[in-house]
């Protein structure tokens, strides 16, 4: 059975909402992950704010409360059955208890004993890292391995294959050879 690795934040469950909505809320301003052409935020938020926006990343209940992304538990719950699941992620300060917390809610048909806390995923085995991050994206692709993109403006540059959403992810692994 083939190893999937799948991140949990922009790709299982939804950062950038709630993330840049604090920041917005605090600095007046309108921050989107469309607008993010890069993958350092802190080009796109107000000079005062500067590397501060990562300072929402430790805020405690941030990653407990986020929503997961539009067909991502569904799509999971079939793929169980055909594949290992391992969620692969990179954390910060409280960030480790709350993700834990929310894959037993969200996720108790894969559970906290597949969730593995990594800042290099390239180094986990796996068949294939779904993920947003281009720099998780190059790092597993430059193993041979595949990498797949949940596709956003700040991925752009990283030459992997790469699907908008849940549905498409499924549909993209029914032809994957």
């Amino acid at each position: 059975m083939r190893t999937l690795l799948i991140d949990m934040d922009s790709v299982i469950c939804d950062l950038m909402t709630e993330w840049h909505k604090r920041y917005n809320n605090d600095y007046h301003d309108s921050l989107s992950v469309e607008k993010l052409q890069c993958w350092r935020s802190e080009d796109y938020v107000k000079s005062e704010c500067g590397e501060k926006i990562y300072q929402y990343l430790d805020e405690p209940g941030l990653f407990l409360h986020l929503s997961p992304l539009p067909h991502a538990i569904e799509v999971l719950k079939r793929l169980v059955k055909q594949y290992d699941i391992l969620i692969v992620t990179s954390s910060r300060t409280y960030a480790y208890t709350e993700k834990e917390l929310w894959v037993e809610k969200h996720l108790p048909f894969i559970g906290k004993k597949n969730l593995i806390f990594s800042h290099r995923k390239d180094m986990i085995c796996g068949d294939l890292l779904f993920d947003d991050a281009p720099h998780n994206l190059i790092a597993f692709q430059e193993t041979g391995r595949t990498a797949l993109a949940m596709n956003y403006p700040y991925n752009q540059q990283v030459d992997v294959p790469r699907v908008n959403d849940w549905l498409e992810f499924e549909k993209w692994l029914s032809k994957w050879k």
